[in-house]
C-alpha cells in the first residue's frame, strides 16, 4: 500500500483513497486492510460502496445531522417566544415555557431547554460573568412556615427620586409561602403615621398574620428596649409576632431582597415622571407579578394560585393580660412611669400602653410589655430601665 500505514482509526481523504487504490489493484485482501488499518470490515466494505456510487467525493465526511427533525421547533413556536420575550423581558425560559403552556393547553410546547436555545438563537438573552461562589454558610434553622398568611414579610425598597425630583420610598410586604405581593405602595418617607396607616388598609383588605418579619431599621425597629419601634409595639398589641433580621444580615430576608430587586428593574430603570405616574407603574407590575408571572417554587404557577386572605379579619388592638398580682403602670407622652416615687425612662415605642413589673427580688423588678421583656429597674439607680439582651437571630423578642 502507500507507505507505512498509521495505526488509526480515523483516516483523512487522501488514506481513504490509497486504501480504495490498494483494494480495486488486488494487491491487498480486506482482512489485511482491516488487519492493518484497524478497521472493521463493515468499515472498509462501507467505503468501496460510497466510492463506487459517489466516485472520489463520495468518501468525504458527511454531516451527522438528521435528514428529518420531527421534534424540531417550528416557525410559529418561535415567533410565539419572540412575543412573550419583548412583553417580559426578565423572565427566563422556564417561565416563557409555563405562560405557552397556559395559554396553549391543548399544544405540546417546547421544552425550558429549547425556549432557552431559541432566546439565544433570537439574540434576546445577555451572557453575564458567573460569580464565584463563596463559601456556603448554614443558617441556624427555623420554624417551617407551611401556610399563606403565618408570616409576612415587610421592609422599604431603598429611595429613589422620579423625573420632578421628589422623593420616593416604597413600602412592600410580601406573604413568605406564597410568595403573594401585599403591598407596594409609594410614600413620601419612612415615618411612622403614613406607614401604620398603609397596615391599616392593608389589614381591612388582606386580614391580619399570624408574624410579620422585618429588619431592624426605622420604622419597624429601633435601639430602644427590645427592640422595638412605635411601629412594631402596634402589632404586637394585635396579636402579631414580631420577628427581626440579624443586624447587618439582610440575607435573612433574601426572598424579599430579591422581590425588591425585581421591582426596581421593572418600575424605576427609568423613575416614572412624578410619583402618581409611579405608583400606577407600581400597581401595574404588582398586578402582573402576582396573576402572570410564573414562581418556580410554586410549579410555575403565579402567587394569585395559591394566596388566600388570612381568616384573621378585623382584630383590633387588645389591652394585655398580665397576672393579678404584677404592677401595671401606663407609659407617659414622654415615654416614663412613675415607680416607687421617681420618674423611670421605659421607651417612647410604647407611649399610651401599660407595662408590668415582676419582682425577682427586694430591690430589682422586671418590665413586660405584653409577653416581651423589655428590661430590669433597680431600686437603687435612678436612671431609666436597663434593656435586656436579646437574641436576634431572625425570631422574636424574648417572651415570658
Amino acid at each position: 500500500m502507500c507507505g507505512c500505514m498509521p495505526r488509526t482509526r480515523q483516516l483523512s481523504w487522501k488514506q481513504k483513497l490509497c486504501l480504495i487504490a490498494a483494494l480495486k489493484a488486488g494487491t491487498v485482501t480486506v482482512t489485511d486492510v482491516c488487519r492493518g488499518w484497524q478497521l472493521s470490515r463493515q468499515t472498509a466494505y462501507k467505503w468501496l460502496r460510497r466510492e463506487a456510487a459517489g466516485g472520489p467525493l463520495g468518501l468525504r465526511e458527511r454531516s451527522r445531522v438528521p435528514h428529518r427533525r420531527p421534534h424540531a421547533l417550528t416557525p410559529r413556536w418561535l415567533v410565539r417566544i419572540e412575543e412573550l420575550r419583548h412583553r417580559f423581558p426578565r423572565w427566563g425560559p422556564k417561565k416563557l415555557r409555563a405562560v405557552l403552556q397556559r395559554q396553549h393547553p391543548r399544544s405540546s410546547p417546547p421544552a425550558a431547554s429549547t425556549v432557552g436555545a431559541a432566546l439565544q438563537r433570537l439574540g434576546l438573552v445577555i451572557r453575564r460573568r458567573r460569580r464565584q461562589l463563596g463559601p456556603v454558610i448554614l443558617a441556624r434553622p427555623v420554624r417551617p412556615v407551611l401556610h399563606p398568611n403565618d408570616v409576612w414579610t415587610a421592609d422599604f425598597k431603598g429611595w429613589f427620586t422620579t423625573l420632578d425630583g421628589r422623593r420616593c420610598d416604597p413600602l412592600t410586604v410580601r406573604d413568605l409561602t406564597s410568595r403573594y405581593g401585599l403591598l407596594a405602595k409609594i410614600l413620601p418617607h419612612q415615618r411612622f403615621l403614613p406607614t401604620q396607616r398603609a397596615f391599616q388598609i392593608l389589614f381591612r383588605q388582606r386580614g391580619q398574620p399570624r408574624a410579620l418579619r422585618t429588619d431592624n431599621g426605622s420604622p419597624f425597629g429601633s435601639t430602644g428596649p427590645a427592640g422595638l419601634s412605635r411601629l412594631s409595639a402596634w402589632w404586637i398589641t394585635l396579636g402579631i409576632e414580631v420577628q427581626f433580621n440579624r443586624p447587618g444580615h439582610p440575607e435573612d430576608n433574601g426572598a424579599h431582597e430579591q422581590w425588591h430587586r425585581e421591582l426596581k428593574a421593572a418600575t424605576a430603570r427609568p423613575p416614572a415622571a412624578n410619583p402618581v405616574e409611579q405608583a400606577k407603574r407600581t400597581s401595574r407590575w404588582l398586578r402582573q407579578y402576582n396573576e402572570e408571572r410564573p414562581h418556580e417554587a410554586l410549579n410555575q404557577q403565579p402567587p394569585a394560585k395559591i394566596y388566600r386572605t388570612s381568616r384573621r379579619q378585623g382584630r383590633q388592638p387588645q389591652p394585655p393580660r398580665y397576672p393579678a398580682h404584677w404592677p401595671v403602670r401606663r407609659v407617659r407622652s414622654n415615654g416614663q412611669i412613675k415607680w416607687q416615687g421617681r420618674f423611670r425612662f421605659i421607651g417612647e415605642a410604647f407611649i399610651g400602653h401599660q407595662v408590668a413589673l415582676r419582682r425577682l427580688h427586694k430591690n430589682q423588678w422586671r418590665v413586660y410589655f405584653y409577653h416581651v421583656l423589655l428590661g430590669d429597674l433597680h431600686h437603687a439607680e435612678i436612671t431609666g430601665l436597663r434593656p435586656a439582651q436579646h437574641r436576634r437571630r431572625g425570631t422574636s423578642p424574648r417572651k415570658v
